[in-house]
């Protein structure tokens, strides 16, 4: 069995979490929509990520919708003292599988609710603000009054720690100015680098970086130069490209989500995955082509 604790912990708030997590996205239907394709697979899954050391997942209310937070309570509840569960807020799921904004203070009041009810808890441990921006990539425009209502649900007992998600550098010095940001998840990867010196300033704060796609998402990362480096340390691209973003920066927490048992085994092992210095300089190189 893989140890993941090889790849080191971070503080996510209070808590020190492995930096190998699991993101619970993939265990909803096609296109994040509807009920697993296999339900007991799904459970084992999550039970599996546990047994292998995993203390942080990341899930949402829209995953399905409903469907992830569900599962995770029907495999996981009552919830190991170590376990960090991490939800998003930001928008709702339209009947025709759409994604749309929910991001009035009353939206969010509401999603925190259905977050507690539908994962057993009485309160959350880390809430992301997903702000809806370009798609995956985070426009300047301001967060204060989504920030605000989620200060005030932390102040009531709701919420214990806040991050964001999709969001730009400004944006997190002004949520910082409202109430502690302890995350930021935005989509960074081998080939997208964009967030380089936001990665590297939020390090200096302690403040966590948590990679959504970190494997491409939806158009997996396809390089001849990462296939290369992976065939010679006998690895799979895959793991090559978690093993890189291990190595980056300490404060990258990863969640890679998947379906399988078996795919779950591959993305652990990719803790213990060391990349010598040629590696890394040729992986460094796909992100500048």
């Amino acid at each position: 069995m893989t140890d993941i604790t090889t790849a080191g912990t971070y503080a996510l708030g209070d808590r020190t979490v492995n930096r190998m997590g699991y993101g619970a996205m993939q265990l909803a239907g096609p296109g994040v929509f509807g009920p697993p394709k296999d339900h007991a697979e799904a459970l084992a899954v999550l039970r599996q990520a546990l047994a292998n050391g995993v203390n942080h997942i990341d899930t949402s209310d829209y995953y399905g919708p409903y469907v992830t937070n569900k599962l995770i309570k029907e495999a996981l509840h009552p919830y190991p003292e170590a376990l960090v569960i991490v939800t998003k807020l930001g928008a709702v799921r339209g009947d025709d599988g759409s994604w749309n904004p929910a991001q009035t203070p009353a939206d969010l009041e509401r999603g925190v609710h259905d977050n507690l009810r539908n994962l057993g808890l009485d309160a959350i441990e880390v809430v992301n603000m997903r702000v809806m921006g370009a798609l995956h990539s985070p426009t300047e425009a301001s967060i204060e009054p989504q920030f605000t209502a989620l200060a005030k649900l932390r102040e009531q007992g709701l919420i214990r720690h806040l991050g964001l998600s999709n969001v730009t550098s400004t944006q997190v010095a002004q949520a910082r100015s409202i109430a502690p940001v302890v995350c930021v998840q935005n989509m960074y990867n081998l080939a997208n680098r964009a967030d380089d010196a936001l990665i590297d300033e939020l390090a200096g704060e302690g403040i966590a970086y948590v990679p959504f796609f970190p494997l491409g998402g939806f158009a997996p990362l396809q390089s001849e130069a990462l296939s290369e480096v992976a065939s010679g340390l006998g690895a799979t691209p895959m793991q090559v490209a978690l093993a890189w973003l291990l190595q980056r920066s300490p404060n990258i927490l990863l969640i890679p989500g998947t379906s399988s048992r078996v795919h779950l085994s591959e993305n652990l092992a990719a803790a213990e995955l060391k990349l010598p210095e040629a590696a890394l300089a040729t992986l460094d190189g796909i992100g500048k082509a």
